[in-house]
């Protein structure tokens, strides 16, 4: 019971949204490089950029594995105003700040964010969840959080 509850507490919990900022044509086939900015939506004054790879339709179909993009992202965090941290979760697990599925049902590109106490910086990691195996890609990115207010402040 309390793994229900706690999974649906995880799917009702706010998550950032993704704004397109940038595509870069990579082949001729059509794939891309995409970039979004996504700001974190419980630390006013963050913003991260992800880049990652957008398959076309010519190399589905031609690679097959149609449902599905690769796992690489990339992430930088930056300070892009003042910034006032909010009520974030402070354990070792963080938690996430984005989700967006990379197949139909089984993967999905994730962004969670680290309070590192001791010197005072948020982590953030962008990695990829899938159902039936792990990845080892992955990409962090540090804000350090110098004269930051925080919500117990």
């Amino acid at each position: 019971m309390k793994s229900h509850i706690l999974a649906a507490a995880l799917l009702l919990a706010p998550t950032a949204h993704a704004e397109q900022v940038g595509e870069v044509g990579v082949d001729w086939v059509g794939n891309d490089i995409i970039i979004e900015a996504i700001a974190d939506p419980k630390v006013e004054g963050i913003t991260c950029h992800i880049a990652y790879f957008d398959r076309s339709l010519i190399d589905r179909l031609s690679q097959g594995a149609w449902f599905e993009d690769p796992s690489n992202a990339s992430i930088a965090c930056r300070q892009t105003g003042p910034i006032r941290v909010g009520d974030i979760d402070m354990s070792e697990d963080g938690e996430q700040v984005f989700r967006e599925s990379r197949s139909i049902i089984l993967k999905s590109l994730r962004i969670k964010r680290i309070f590192d106490e001791a010197n005072q910086t948020l982590i953030y990691l962008v990695h990829a969840q899938e159902l039936t195996e792990g990845s080892a890609k992955m990409s962090i990115s540090t804000v350090p959080l110098y004269g930051a207010t925080l919500a117990t402040d």
